[in-house]
């Protein structure tokens, strides 16, 4: 069979704010680039993200990159690596001025400078008074700066394919990573792009869990490429559960209804976070904040007939604040719940919504592998974003670092292939076994017959992880459902499509999809079921303490025969005093 082929400098997979960054970092050094996107690029998971973005302005509050690097760490529960912790910290300020003058509308002060509202874990003075950190164009701010790369991409002509899905890595025999192998969505045809260096930015992988604030599209398509191409995912035990998605359906509400001064009460009216976190109280960092909703639910103090969530209150804002600071979150809650936020409280319950863990990189967004004496740069691959594992946000992310990360690594990463470009000047030759491998893995769906379907499976391992490896977890609970999803796996071989059509095949699109999916349950559940201690988002109730001694160190999750190993968290940052482990209390 003949493939069509393309030839790039750089292939980036996926179009959210990573990849669209480090495109326009090699578009304008005038590298041939290729974003390949399975949804139009403004449609990526980016656009999601409410609150904001961390940097330390100081428009609102005294503030520095030190401190913003100190909540990181201690945010992180101390298993972030600091160095890139450093860096992304001291980065902030200059990209948050960069992304205004590519256009990005953010709110304003009436003075005229950025607005920024506190966000959980934030602090003055390494630990002191509550900070003002986060820079916000209302409550949409990853639309803003979403749209904003888009069209300044296109202005620098970068080469886009929309509605393309990446099958798998071409790699040679020498280990360098050569493009990928991607199926045109439209036509059903699959095409090579040759590259000298790819790019991962293909976002996280929320649609593990039933309930979650991710699109459809988040199925960790990047993270098991990866695996699939031999390369280990670190920390993938490190699922985020945000505290306030809307109860029983998952939409988030952004932590920034916190932030402007909305708090959660219990059945009885209670302000409870007073009890879990006396100083941060509703704006502890979000593993406290879950757990402690989690546990009055638990404990009997939830609202309503089933008293299975807790309420957000903002009504006491007053309708002209709530409108202006959140209209989008108004918008959202009088959509799904038809109930105005000015008038009543929310129900709210911890739902699926970021993965920490990914694919192993350093601070300048080069895929790494462990070896002997260290570590070592995968030749001609990158990951960037959600999908990336750098790692700035160790056991637990803090709000508004997220959309930081993004810019920072992606434009590190572009820097890095321009540099990799310069001393790698010529395409390899393309590996025929990769080639056909990937082919042989697109064809597998081609198989005709009687057998189980993709949404069904899809449904049961959604749910057996949200009841397998949830907010609290324990050895017995995680055995069973890793137990589970390995059977699930197993029956992946029965899975047939019933429509073998070519035009716009989403059945075939879904179904490599749950492969993917496949893949990631069981890289979290393993990961979850090794680490025996308690840290950050990983609560293990038979194991309720952090244990520095034995479980300060990275985890690594691999394919072949689901083998588990352990790297070294980097304590050093780059050119300060490091932050040592101590208890962490809010």
């Amino acid at each position: 069979m003949t493939i069509a082929k393309r030839q790039f400098d750089t292939l980036v997979i996926g179009a959210g704010g990573g990849g669209l960054r480090a495109a326009l970092q090699l578009a304008r050094a005038e590298a041939s680039v290729a974003v390949v996107s399975k949804v139009f690029p403004t449609r990526s998971h980016t656009v999601a993200a409410q609150g904001g973005m961390n940097a330390a302005l100081a428009n609102v509050l005294p503030d520095s990159w030190h401190w913003h690097m100190y909540d990181t760490v201690k945010g992180s529960d101390y298993l972030g690596d600091q160095d890139a912790i450093e860096y992304m910290c001291r980065s902030a300020s200059n990209l948050v001025v960069e992304l205004e003058h590519a256009g990005v509308p953010f709110s304003r002060l009436d003075n005229g400078k950025i607005y920024q509202r506190p966000f959980g874990g934030q602090s003055q003075n390494f630990g002191g008074d509550q900070a003002a950190r986060t820079c916000a164009a209302a409550d949409r701010t990853g639309h803003a700066i979403l749209h904003t790369l888009y069209q300044q991409n296109i202005r620098a002509k970068t080469h886009f394919f929309d509605e393309y899905f990446a099958i798998d890595l071409i790699k040679d025999e020498e280990g360098f990573i050569l493009g990928a192998l991607v199926l045109e969505i439209e036509t059903g045809e699959p095409l090579l792009i040759e590259a000298k260096t790819t790019l991962l930015a293909t976002g996280g992988a929320g649609q593990l869990f039933r309930t979650n604030t991710n699109a459809h599209i988040n199925t960790g398509d990047g993270l098991a490429m990866a695996l699939r191409a031999g390369i280990p995912l670190q920390d993938m035990e490190f699922f985020q559960f945000h505290p306030t998605g809307i109860a029983g359906r998952g939409m988030l509400i952004t932590e920034g209804a916190r932030g402007e001064g909305g708090y959660l009460t219990n059945r009885d009216g209670e302000r409870f976070m007073e009890r879990y976190a006396p100083h941060a109280r509703d704006l502890a960092s979000r593993d406290v904040v879950s757990r402690a909703i989690a546990t009055e639910v638990r404990e009997g103090r939830g609202c309503g007939d089933n008293r299975d969530h807790v309420m957000l209150k903002l009504d006491h804002l007053g309708r002209d604040v709530l409108y202006k600071r959140l209209p989008g979150i108004c918008d959202t809650v009088k959509t799904f719940l038809h109930i105005d936020p000015a008038e009543e409280s929310i129900p709210v319950f911890p739902t699926a919504h970021y993965t920490m863990g990914g694919i192993p990189t350093d601070r300048h967004g080069r895929v790494v592998v462990p070896v002997e004496q260290g570590q070592e740069s995968i030749p001609g691959l990158y990951a960037a974003g959600e999908c990336a594992c750098v790692s700035v946000h160790g056991a637990n992310r803090l709000g508004g670092n997220s959309l930081l990360d993004i810019v920072v690594f992606g434009r590190a990463a572009g820097n890095d292939i321009i540099e990799y470009l310069n001393d790698n000047r010529y395409h390899r030759p393309l590996p025929q076994e990769s080639v056909e491998q990937a082919m042989a893995h697109l064809q597998r769906w081609e198989q005709k017959g009687e057998g189980e379907s993709v949404p069904a499976l899809k449904r049961e391992l959604q749910s057996t992880m949200e009841n397998y490896c949830g907010v609290f977890r324990s050895e017995e609970i995680l055995q069973q459902g890793l137990d589970k999803v390995l059977g699930l796996e197993q029956r992946m071989q029965d899975v047939r499509l019933k429509d073998h059509s070519k035009i716009f095949n989403t059945a075939r699109i879904e179904a490599l999809e749950l492969e993917n999916l496949m893949d990631i349950a069981i890289a979290t559940v393993s990961s979850a079921l090794g680490r025996r201690e308690s840290r950050g988002a990983h609560s293990r109730m038979d194991y309720p303490d952090r244990d520095d001694q034995r479980w300060l160190k990275h985890s690594l999750y691999y394919k072949e025969q689901h083998r588990l190993d352990y790297k070294p968290v980097t304590l050093k940052p780059m050119t300060v005093e490091s932050f040592p482990p101590k208890a962490r209390v809010y």
